[in-house]
């Protein structure tokens, strides 16, 4: 079996972290396909959210704390981050990570900076979106991109739309979805 590259150790003051249907609160098949969200508990997890009894108590569903990460569990007890579930695509019933896709275009190399976000879609429900910065000196055209991506994804998975851009991002470097998404509307 092949190692897998690891973020960190297992931490013993931490009670249990696993990946879980948030319907059922059922751990999930480990293996390394099934989505589910990742949930810990312990004794070194929050008490929750200051003066939010709502927020605290969904977070804490199940007496699990609910990372809003979905990820799946691999044999050896690996956790494979997917995406966020506010992040996640669904186009005609189908999921879609915006991560895979975002990965896929930032193999260009015509590519600098790529994100993905949920467009609405009369049809699908939802479809890609992707926000692209250029590499400098490298000239790249929507058409090149969404035929690199049929190359790389199952077509379903691909951008419908791609719009180059500079990225809104926080003083720290994180792009800021929630106004690609805003974008993405009007697109």
């Amino acid at each position: 079996m092949a190692r897998r590259i690891r973020q960190g150790v297992r931490y013993h003051a931490l009670e249990d972290l696993t990946v879980m249907d948030p319907a059922t609160m059922e751990r999930v098949a480990d293996d390394g396909e099934t989505l589910g969200e990742v949930m810990f508990r312990g004794n070194i997890v929050m008490k929750g959210y200051l003066k939010n009894k709502a927020t605290t108590d969904a977070a804490f569903a199940g007496g699990w704390f609910h990372s809003g990460d979905l990820g799946v569990l691999h044999g050896d007890g690996y956790i494979q981050l997917k995406d966020r579930s506010k992040d996640i695509i669904i186009s005609g019933g189908e999921n879609i990570s915006s991560i895979e896709v975002e990965d896929a275009l930032c193999k260009h190399p015509g590519v600098s900076v790529a994100a993905v976000v949920a467009k609405p879609d009369e049809k699908w429900g939802e479809t890609p979106c992707a926000f692209i910065e250029k590499a400098p000196g490298v000239e790249v055209t929507e058409d090149d991109l969404v035929a690199w991506c049929r190359e790389h994804l199952a077509h379903y998975k691909c951008p419908k739309y791609v719009v180059f851009t500079e990225l809104p991002k926080t003083s720290t470097g994180k792009i800021q979805k929630f106004k690609l998404r805003e974008m993405a509307k009007g697109v």
